[in-house]
């Protein structure tokens, strides 16, 4: 199958075998390792990816269904000037072994672009999709409350 969607900004096309997942997508053929595999059930979220600005598990999503979208991985957040996000999450500890931190940043980001001023509550609901399995939950709820009215 022809799929063609748009990968952190820029037009991609690649040709995809029906079975193959998102991930496997990003992470075999095109070198993203930032989105990881972990469950394959679509519950601990390290696998997370932003499709048209929503947080997706990429281990269950088939590659196809991101024809015509928009899909952005942790690393179509770098660059310079670090993204607000990013920064937050250095300056609050907002990750330990970093398994689950591309994973939170990319949902936390979804959450911010919906709701620029979130309460505590609403990041804790919003992030319960995505497991840390160091349980460092309150420096990165930290994280995403420190960037909330960055630029």
């Amino acid at each position: 199958l022809a799929v063609a969607f748009v990968l952190n900004g820029k037009p991609t096309e690649l040709q995809v075998e029906p079975h193959v997942d998102l991930l496997t997508l990003l992470r075999e053929r095109l070198g993203l390792r930032g989105a990881k595999r972990s469950c394959d059930l679509q519950v601990c979220g390290s696998c997370t990816v932003l499709v048209d600005g929503r947080p997706v598990s990429a281990c269950t999503l088939p590659a196809f269904e991101v024809r015509g979208r928009d899909v952005l991985t942790i690393e179509g957040l770098a660059g310079e000037p670090m993204h607000p996000l990013m920064r937050a999450f250095i300056e609050h500890a907002g990750f330990q072994c970093g398994y689950c931190t591309p994973g939170m940043i990319l949902a936390a980001k979804s959450l911010l672009d919906e709701e620029p001023d979130p309460s505590e509550a609403r990041v804790r609901e919003y992030l319960a999709g995505n497991i840390c399995r160091c349980t460092g939950y309150k420096k990165i709820v930290e994280s995403v409350l420190g960037a909330r009215a960055r630029p």
